[in-house]
């Protein structure tokens, strides 16, 4: 496989992530109990990583970056020139693949790394950068990244801010955070994240913002047995375990679900929605028969994922 994080000819990097890969862990890198004492933070950081499910060429990234910032403190330790880098990044991919989590975990990461001051996190969408009346839209944004800065700003669903054509207040929106990501260019990172097709789209009527993103993450649909360990591991957290009948069940019903639904999957949201549903359904279940026996609280049977029709859109 090719390395994960592919430097291409205009200086963007691109990363693919819930791809099957090598190890990301510490075990080929950190040999030493002394060199482990020493990147103490960056194992405790990864042992947080591997909660989740997926996510391979991400926690590789998170290592890559780890690896660079040390490395400038040694260089600054012999008298080296350090050279920060501009790490606004560009997440793609349909709901539920991790994205929002991803720049929750990068937020936390260069906060501990001291690249951010503060760390904190900031979700946002068009409504909260889009005014009603010439000039209040410049204003919102510019009070959003006043907002992030020593943090990570997230703009969800970003390509919005091009739907309205030439006149529409979201190109004032988009101007105003280039212009912004200039005027502050290591104060905050700003992540701008939507579908895939959708952001290339958006990033085509735009031709001075790729350059301005030199770190592009897509985020592929994660496989069938990583939505059936996302599944079982929510399942545990809430005091639940799925009968046997209930695992075969699931997965072909996600494959299925997947083949109709490609473009629009909703991924992790989609297991959760899955699993709550079935919750409910096996509550129901156990009034019915009024079993209520340990083995029949925590087990999650076939039945209890059959949904009525219309219970199907999740």
């Amino acid at each position: 496989m090719n390395h994960p994080t592919n430097l291409k000819k205009n200086a963007r990097i691109n990363v693919v992530l819930n791809q099957q890969t090598q190890s990301t862990g510490t075990e080929d890198w950190l040999q030493s109990e002394a060199e482990r004492q020493t990147h103490d933070s960056f194992i405790r950081f990864e042992e947080q990583l591997k909660q989740y499910v997926g996510l391979e060429e991400v926690k590789r990234l998170v290592k890559e970056m780890y690896a660079w910032l040390y490395m400038n403190e040694r260089r600054e330790l012999q008298g080296l020139k350090t050279s920060k880098q501009v790490l606004h990044m560009i997440f793609k991919g349909n709901p539920g693949t991790g994205k929002t989590t991803v720049a929750r975990v990068i937020a936390r990461f260069f906060h501990d790394m001291h690249v951010l001051s503060k760390g904190h996190f900031i979700e946002a969408e068009r409504a909260d950068l889009v005014g009603e009346y010439i000039g209040h839209t410049a204003q919102k944004t510019r009070d959003l990244m006043k907002r992030a800065s020593g943090g990570v700003l997230f703009i969800d669903e970003a390509y919005s801010l091009a739907r309205g054509g030439e006149k529409d207040f979201g190109k004032e929106a988009i101007d105003t955070l280039v212009k912004g990501m200039e005027d502050h260019l290591h104060d905050f990172i700003l992540i701008l994240a939507g579908y895939s097709k959708e952001m290339d789209h958006f990033l085509s009527l735009n031709p001075g913002l790729p350059s301005r993103f030199p770190i592009t993450i897509d985020f592929p649909n994660y496989s069938t047995q990583e939505l059936m360990d996302m599944i079982t591991h929510m399942a545990k957290e809430r005091e639940y375990q799925l009968h046997r009948e209930a695992e075969l069940y699931i997965r072909e019903h996600i494959k299925q679900f997947r083949h109709d639904h490609e473009s629009t999957f909703s991924n992790g949201r989609y297991m959760r929605n899955l699993i709550e549903k079935a919750i409910r359904q096996q509550a129901v279940r156990l009034m019915r028969y009024q079993s209520y026996d340990r083995q029949s609280l925590i087990t999650l049977t076939a039945d209890d994922f059959k949904f009525p029709d219309s219970h199907d859109t999740l």
